[in-house]
């Protein structure tokens, strides 16, 4: 493909087509009015500036909801680039919008190779960041392993998903996690409501659009009973399918039978499944040995973080021909004369086929990473290195906001209420 050259005098970026920027506005306005949350923060921040002077760095699905976190950032101060966090998330109308209409350098177009990605990480380093606002922990990891002089210039980053949050586990037993970072992935108003609402209507939306498939007297094999394992099962059920749950921790293996679905092995239920969902955020959970006794045309996908889930290299050492036969469709035959149908390259299907999360549910996850930016940057040189939760009150407070943006009231505690819950002389 061709990237459009750089314009001049004004700024660096690497997008489709700016031609489609008209389009692209119209749909990132059509999203906010499912953003109202996101929306106040872009007003107060347009106001108060509280990010002035931080370079910053977004790596993130290129959405019409991103778009809606990157105006804001920028509406606060920050100096912002945008890069894709994964190759076929890209929408690229929005990317062209961005750049054209809002005046945000953005490097990333839907289906850029992993040479180009690498590339748009380094050029997102080369801006220097302050702050990264991060979806997998790749520009992070990326600065500890390859920029270490850099190190000193960064105030803190925060993450949003699971597989991030694992990676920045893994980095601090590590010793090399020398800065904060927040863990907005695990805030109460986004991880039960991104996860599990959001995650769980984008997957069956993807899939649908792939396929064209009916849902109903399917069996589908839902790889992992996180809280995104819990959307998809319970969204694939209400469309008349037969779920079954696979799963390694035990806990959540009992939930799933709790909740009404099968559980059992990879190695069994792939006998068993038509549609296969990995949203586990580990690697090879479907494998060769799976491929071999699966029916017939069975259906394999992925809405995991990475693309490591579906082991493909193994799918495709026992193919005797791949070819495409839908968008973001490819069929293996294989040598037991079966076929086996990958979607999307067994990358995250919700973004590959669809569009991503409903903005109403982003609206939530970008306030939090928002306000995370503008916690850091208040906190600065306060926060000790390490993982650090989003404040309970600002959890709290995007809830509320969302609440009255909806027309919903709740109930307050009265004055007798707060002295018995808060009192233990009370008695009973």
């Amino acid at each position: 493909m061709t990237v459009t050259p750089v314009r001049p005098k004004e700024m660096k970026y690497e997008v489709k087509d700016l031609a489609l920027a008209p389009m692209g506005k119209q749909r990132i306005e059509w999203a906010g009015r499912e953003m109202p949350v996101l929306r106040q923060i872009q007003d107060r921040f347009a106001q108060e500036k509280p990010l002035a002077g931080m370079r910053l760095v977004a790596c993130c699905h290129v959405t019409t909801e991103t778009a809606h976190l990157a105006i804001a950032l920028k509406n606060g101060g920050a100096d912002a680039v945008l890069i894709a966090s994964n190759p076929l998330s890209t929408q690229d109308d929005v990317a062209a919008s961005l750049v054209a209409d809002y005046g945000i350098p953005v490097y990333a177009y839907k289906g850029e190779d992993g040479e180009t990605y690498s590339r748009h990480v380094q050029i997102a380093l080369d801006h220097r960041p302050n702050i990264i606002v991060d979806d997998g922990c790749d520009v992070v990891a990326t600065l500890v392993q390859e920029r270490k002089e850099q190190l000193a210039e960064l105030i803190g980053t925060t993450e949003e998903t699971t597989t991030g949050i694992v990676r920045l586990q893994a980095m601090f037993k590590a010793g090399v996690l020398t800065f904060p970072a927040m863990n907005v992935n695990d805030a109460e108003t986004k991880h039960f409501f991104d996860n599990r609402y959001g995650t769980g209507q984008s997957t069956l939306d993807g899939i649908i659009r792939a396929t064209n498939i009916l849902l109903a007297g399917k069996t589908v094999v839902v790889a992992g009973y996180g809280w995104c394992g819990k959307g998809t099962a319970q969204r694939a059920r209400g469309m008349g399918a037969n779920v079954i749950v696979t799963e390694i921790n035990s806990v959540r293996a009992i939930e799933a039978v709790m909740d009404g679905f099968r559980v059992m092995p990879m190695a069994e239920a792939a006998a068993h499944g038509d549609i296969f969902i990995t949203v586990t955020g580990n690697k090879h959970v479907i494998r060769g040995e799976h491929f071999a006794a699966m029916k017939d045309g069975a259906i394999v996908c992925n809405s995991g973080h990475f693309d490591i889930e579906i082991d493909l290299k193994a799918l495709g050492a026992e193919a005797t021909e791949v070819k495409d036969v839908r968008n973001f469709t490819q069929q293996y035959r294989l040598k037991n004369g079966k076929s086996v149908v990958v979607l999307g390259e067994g990358r995250l299907i919700n973004l590959a086929a669809a569009e991503g999360h409903p903005s109403a549910v982003m609206d939530m996850s970008f306030a939090n990473q928002a306000l995370a930016v503008e916690y850091l940057v208040k906190h600065q040189g306060k926060l000790e290195p390490g993982i650090h939760s989003i404040p309970v009150d600002v959890d709290g407070e995007i809830a509320r906001l969302k609440l009255q943006a909806m027309g919903i009231q709740i109930d307050t505690l009265t004055a007798d209420q707060l002295t018995y819950i808060n009192s233990w002389t009370s008695g009973t």
